[in-house]
């Protein structure tokens, strides 16, 4: 496939996105299942082999500074989103071409995002 001339800055927002989501979803990995403080519930166990399975600790919640990043976030997610779809260089791409370019952004970009989050150490 031929490389399309996409324009820097929508290279970047399109690498900000990337790394933005990589972001988010590392961040809500580490944080407890549930927003509030929940109660667990006890796992149920299996008949024939007596192992336990299923069941949820307690969850202490989210502090206010965990919400106020996953807020950050999306919202960082959601503004870039915008920008690289939103972004004048489509008006100039074939209606056909489009879906195809917009593969190939993602594509290109994905490499430089992963370089500049590390994806293991954010999991």
């Amino acid at each position: 496939m031929a490389e399309t001339a996409f324009p820097d800055d929508l290279r970047a927002a399109q690498t900000r996105l990337h790394q933005a989501t990589a972001e988010l979803a590392a961040l809500c990995r580490r944080l407890p299942w549930s927003v509030e403080p929940m109660p667990g519930w006890p796992g149920a166990k299996h008949p024939h082999t007596d192992e336990v399975t299923g069941g949820r600790e307690a969850s202490p919640g989210w502090t206010e500074e965990e919400k106020e990043a996953v807020a950050r976030l999306r919202e960082q997610c959601l503004e870039l989103s915008l920008a690289v779809s939103a972004h004048p260089f489509w008006r100039e791409v074939e209606a056909d071409r489009r879906a195809p370019a917009r593969s190939e952004l993602k594509q290109v970009t994905q490499a430089a995002a992963a370089v500049a989050v590390d994806i293991a150490e954010a999991a």
